[in-house]
């Protein structure tokens, strides 16, 4: 893994890579808080057909995300980046609070200042409901095994 300081523009493959898995490893952990931490303070996201400007808002999203989309587990997958911009294919499962699962799947587009933080995020996300049996996702809450297989591997 490379050092935490060379996760910053230019990205190489491996630098990337690494940036998607901590993106990853921090949405897993559902703490809005920590997650906003990767954001510059007036960071511009698209979610959905949201649109939230700044990390107070940032927090807010999450917050609300995460009190309705329950027993969430994420996987994020590399799928192209340049100099500062990093694009990621990911899918989630969660259920609502009658029991309903779903998997969400979705693109999302980066754009990184020079220090590391994300100061655009573009998400498009389209959920599909499924039934209990048919859930891929189902480590323990929090961070994906690292022996869990990713997105291209499932076949999603």
């Amino acid at each position: 893994m490379a050092a935490a300081n060379s996760l910053i523009p230019p990205f190489t493959f491996e630098t990337a890579t690494e940036k998607v898995r901590k993106a990853e490893d921090a949405w897993n952990t559902r703490n809005p808080e920590q997650v906003s931490k990767v954001y510059t303070l007036d960071s511009v996201w698209r979610n959905r057909s949201e649109f939230i400007h700044g990390r107070e808002e940032i927090v807010r999203f999450l917050t609300r995300k995460w009190n309705r989309e329950l027993d969430y587990r994420l996987i994020k997958e590399l799928f192209a980046f340049n100099e500062d911009r990093i694009g990621v294919r990911f899918a989630y499962e969660f259920r609502d609070d009658n029991g309903q699962w779903y998997r969400a799947y979705g693109n999302e587009n980066w754009i990184f200042n020079a220090e590391g933080l994300m100061h655009h995020r573009y998400a498009s996300i389209n959920d599909v409901r499924i039934i209990e049996e048919d859930r891929l996702f189902r480590w323990p809450q929090g961070r994906r095994p690292d022996d869990h297989p990713g997105l291209s591997a499932l076949g999603l």
